[in-house]
């Protein structure tokens, strides 16, 4: 198998187990229906493990091109291979999207909530609120790129390796998850949400374009801070991208807390006199 190959097929993988418990979960009359976010983030954490079992042995198994650019970013992956791996991603994430769609064929009519058909595709946020949904992408990713390589620094019995970072992802998505639907993969919300777009789902709606550019550069920032972050304080590897990542992600948490700061203000409502 070649690695366009493998990576497409672990990235396919990847989406048919975790945008089909989305859809499980939300879209109507379904046996799963209404099983709520526990649910999601296991069978997400499993979605990884099946997919990393899948290829892992031809191509490390990146299904994620975060992972890809990080990896590439301190030198433990060629950049020549990077658009191969990406590309291959891509076309897995919307290949995987479209036969969740034909698993699910009955119940897009039955399901009237046009937000919830997209959800299945890709993700969007609880509040909606870009500076701090970019922050929690990027945190989300941060944290997968450092667990990936903590868990590459130790020894584990042979085959183990998958399971392990499936449980890094159902941590992630029950920690730090709830704020954005947690994408950490900028394959798997851009593949489905082109997919979205193109599929004959009845009573769709759109496909929320003015959102998608945040689980795509939010998993690419944090991916490759988390990888240079790791390198920086484990390997004592001070380069030019991490400060430069440093400094960047310093203005987006500022940025981040003082819009929230100001929202907050703003949603103050002025002390009523009380009578004496």
């Amino acid at each position: 198998m070649t690695e366009f190959v493998a990576e497409l097929i672990g990235t396919m993988i990847l989406i048919i187990f975790g945008g089909g418990v989305v859809g499980g979960v939300v879209l109507k009359n379904t046996k799963a229906e209404g099983s709520g976010w526990v649910v999601i983030t296991i069978a997400w954490g499993l979605a990884v493990t099946m997919g990393v079992y899948a290829v892992g042995s031809f191509t490390g198994a990146h299904i994620n091109p975060a992972v890809t650019l990080g990896f590439a970013a301190i030198g433990e992956f060629p950049w020549a291979k990077v658009p191969v791996y990406i590309l291959a991603q891509m076309i897995g994430a919307m290949i995987g999207a479209a036969i969740v769609f034909l698993n699910y064929l009955p119940h897009w009519n039955k399901t009237e909530d046009k937000g919830a058909k997209l959800a299945v595709f890709s993700t969007d946020p609880a509040v909606r609120s870009p500076f701090s949904n970019l922050l929690s992408e990027i945190i989300g990713t941060f944290v997968l790129l450092m667990g990936l390589l903590f868990i590459g620094a130790n020894e584990f019995t042979d085959g183990l390796n998958p399971l392990i970072v499936g449980l890094l992802i159902v941590a992630i998505g029950m920690s730090l998850g709830g704020a954005t639907g947690y994408a950490i993969n900028p394959a798997r919300d851009l593949g489905p949400r082109i997919a979205h777009f193109l599929l004959p789902i009845p009573g769709k709606g759109g496909s929320d374009w003015g959102y998608a550019w945040i689980p795509v550069v939010g998993p690419i920032l944090g991916g490759v801070y988390g990888a240079v972050f790791y390198r920086a304080i484990f390997m004592q590897d001070l380069s030019i991208a991490f400060w430069i990542l440093s400094v960047i992600m310093a203005v987006i948490i500022v940025g981040a807390v003082q819009t929230e700061l100001k929202k907050a203000k703003i949603g103050e409502k002025p002390a009523q006199n009380k009578a004496v």
